[in-house]
């Protein structure tokens, strides 16, 4: 080897060593990743290896979203108590079909139906295990593509003959309608069974005119509050409603003219008390009629056709759960009671609002009839705080409960104490009856010897 080759040489082997540090340079991501095995840095061949070499190595694959994805859901495991329905975790991102979305509900809204679902009751929710709820508010997170009247981040409400009371729901988007400006979610999902129900039954069913009477059976509830609300949009209408009187104040600030205590009075005669004319013209078949808007399903009504011919009445029964092929019939009313919310004239009110977990309270509160309007369920989780609080609660009741059942118990011990004794007592008495029956006949022996 010359002198003037060395020089060459040590030029390229200073290149090569350089191309190797920057091939290491380039080979790092922004990110250390875990530590591998230490492999010798290859030395540069060809285009193609450099090529290879500046290639990040693959990220380890990512579990599909479907995969990832879960939502909590109430589902009625089976028929029965407050127990049945339970706090569950679905996993799996739901699949959107034509025409459907996918939304994040925010708020659900309770129904007398769903205790009666609970109760096995309600034919027209499957049988379990099934998620319960008629109605929602929330958000739209993900559309069909062929869906172009909805897009994702529309404030909707949601209205479906069942499964409504979990975190994330697929509907058909006939099934949505858009919030209207200044709605709370609360309000939204308070909204769709009550008032498409009540305007229904009053306008199509009932052809509500003014200067008539209308009875509102259970004034105090959603369908109740929402029926009374609507009747005011209607010139001269009276409203006679009946609910424990409790709650009479409440109504009557509504807008009930006539609240009657069902408990104590019978409606018909407090009816013909506070208007005669009106009572005598309905029975009569006047003009002036008396609609019931009847939401108490299990109800029985016994009429005489021919009466009813003869006075040009009628009878109809309205049920909210049979209308799935009724969707332009839904969304005419659904428009109307939208049209007049933004008027202002009507407006749902909110008894209470209870987390998923609380669904049990929620319900019982309802079948006690303690509510005045309605009873929403949050889809927001419980905090930690209100977890403890719960269970603070819980562990009372249960307490509180125990004491009642050995208060009860130590009473029928009591009774059944007392019962012995009486019993015993009357074992003793019972010698001295029959000693004191001998000394009698003893005595009339003796009269009837002297």
């Amino acid at each position: 080897m010359s002198g003037e080759d060395a020089p060459a040489q040590q030029q390229n082997a200073e290149e090569q060593k350089q191309q190797q540090q920057q091939q290491q340079e380039e080979t790092k991501t922004p990110a250390e990743s875990p530590k591998t095995e230490s492999k010798p840095d290859p030395p540069p061949t060809s285009a193609s290896t450099e090529a290879a070499a500046d290639t990040p190595a693959p990220a380890a694959e990512k579990a599909p979203e479907e995969d990832t994805f879960s939502y909590r859901a109430l589902v009625l495991t089976g028929y029965g108590g407050y127990d049945k329905v339970k706090l569950q975790v679905k996993k799996g991102k739901p699949a959107l079909k034509s025409g459907e979305v996918m939304v994040r509900v925010k708020m659900c809204g309770l129904n007398f139906a769903d205790l009666m679902a609970r109760q096995g009751l309600y034919d027209r929710l499957p049988s379990p295990p099934v998620t319960p709820g008629m109605e929602c508010s929330g958000i739209i997170e993900a559309v069909a593509e062929d869906v172009t009247d909805r897009k994702v981040g529309d404030k909707v409400l949601v209205l479906n003959r069942s499964g409504m009371w979990q975190e994330v729901v697929v509907v058909a988007t006939t099934h949505t309608f858009l919030m209207p400006e200044g709605m709370s979610f609360e309000e939204a999902a308070a909204l769709p069974v009550n008032y498409i129900t009540a305007y229904l039954m009053l306008f199509d069913f009932g052809h509500l005119r003014p200067n008539q009477s209308v009875l509102i059976h259970m004034a105090a509830g959603g369908v109740g509050i929402a029926a009374t609300q609507l009747c005011k949009t209607v010139n001269d209408v009276t409203v006679f409603g009946t609910a424990s009187a409790s709650k009479h104040e409440v109504i009557s600030q509504g807008g009930v003219t006539h609240p009657i205590d069902y408990r104590t009075r019978d409606y018909v005669e407090e009816i013909r008390k506070i208007s005669p004319k009106g009572a005598a013209n309905m029975l009569a078949g006047q003009k002036k009629n008396l609609f019931a808007v009847a939401k108490t399903w299990y109800q029985q009504f016994s009429v005489h056709t021919l009466s009813l011919i003869q006075g040009n009445r009628s009878v109809c029964g309205f049920h909210l759960g049979y209308l799935d092929s009724e969707t332009e019939l839904i969304a005419q009313a659904m428009a109307a009671v939208m049209d007049l919310y933004r008027q202002g004239k009507i407006k749902p009110r909110i008894d209470s609002t209870y987390h998923l977990e609380q669904v049990g309270d929620a319900m019982r509160r309802m079948q006690e009839r303690s509510n005045i309007g309605k009873i929403i369920l949050t889809t927001e989780p419980m905090k930690e705080e209100e977890k403890k609080e719960e269970a603070k609660k819980d562990e009372e009741k249960k307490k509180d409960d125990k004491k009642k059942d050995d208060k009860k118990k130590d009473d029928k011990k009591k009774d059944d104490t007392k019962k012995e004794e009486k019993k015993e007592e009357k074992k003793k008495e019972e010698p001295k009856k029959d000693d004191k029956k001998a000394e009698e006949k003893k005595e009339e022996a003796k009269k009837e010897e002297n």
